[in-house]
């Protein structure tokens, strides 16, 4: 069975921090490129992180460049995200999600084959 395992929200300060786990299993991990999206309350889901293990590329967008940081560890079939300076309008449920040989590089081209089932961030003092 396919699982993404999103882990680590909660409630934060403005200018507080937090990491973020994406626990896959299920599949080839090595084989995908890892996601991450967020959706604001009345708003649109986005992509704004990604990483891939078959050719090491990465991509921010710029809303968060700079302050959040994609990791991974392929050995425990893991993706972290660092959240640094969080402000509240990084309120949102946060997921991760799974593309099949895809490339961060070309961040346009990301189609989902799998998603967690999200985790909750408040921002708010």
């Amino acid at each position: 069975e396919v699982q993404l395992v999103e882990s680590g929200g909660g409630l934060v300060q403005p200018g507080g921090s937090l990491r973020l786990s994406c626990a896959a299993s299920g599949f080839t991990f090595d084989d995908y490129a890892i996601g991450w999206f967020r959706q604001a309350p009345g708003k649109e889901r986005e992509g704004f992180s990604c990483i891939s293990s078959s050719d090491g590329s990465t991509w921010y967008a710029d809303s968060v460049k700079g302050r959040f940081t994609i990791s991974s560890d392929n050995a425990k079939n893991t993706v972290y995200l660092q959240m640094n300076s969080l402000q509240p309008e990084a309120t949102a449920v946060y997921y991760c999600a799974a593309d099949y040989k895809s490339s961060c590089a070309t961040p346009h081209r990301y189609e989902a084959d799998y998603w967690g089932q999200g985790t909750q961030v408040t921002v708010s003092s």
